[in-house]
């Protein structure tokens, strides 16, 4: 399985951006997808998850109620809704797969995309 993060950038605190993540591979609908992200000089650090049905999902305290994380299985994709950025949500955000798990644990994540870049700043 292959991962491509896209949709960070620039905001202005209060603002929102949709992360994207694109998957190759066939089994892509059974893995458990997560969004991690990494600030600098800080440890990389669970955001979100959803199982393979969407059914479940799982956040951190700290975006519960203002993220939203969803999948499309038919596109082989998945999402992150992030509404009402701080300047704390900055940070290279990465989607990871989880084949056979539902964790909040890096390590247990088996694929990872390359990340991509989210500033809230005014």
């Amino acid at each position: 399985v292959q991962l491509q993060a896209s949709g960070g950038g620039l905001v202005q605190p209060g603002g929102s951006l949709r992360l994207s993540c694109a998957a190759s591979g066939r089994t892509f609908s059974t893995y458990t997808m997560g969004w991690f992200r990494q600030a600098p000089g800080k440890e990389r650090e669970f955001v979100a998850a959803i199982r393979w049905s969407g059914g479940n999902t799982d956040y951190a305290d700290s975006v519960k109620g203002r993220f939203t994380i969803s999948r499309d299985n038919a596109k082989n994709t998945v999402y992150l809704q992030m509404n009402s950025l701080k300047p704390e949500d900055t940070a290279v955000y990465y989607c990871a797969a989880d084949r056979w798990g539902w964790t909040r644990t890096p390590k247990e994540y088996d694929y990872w995309g390359q990340g991509t870049l989210v500033t809230v700043s005014s």
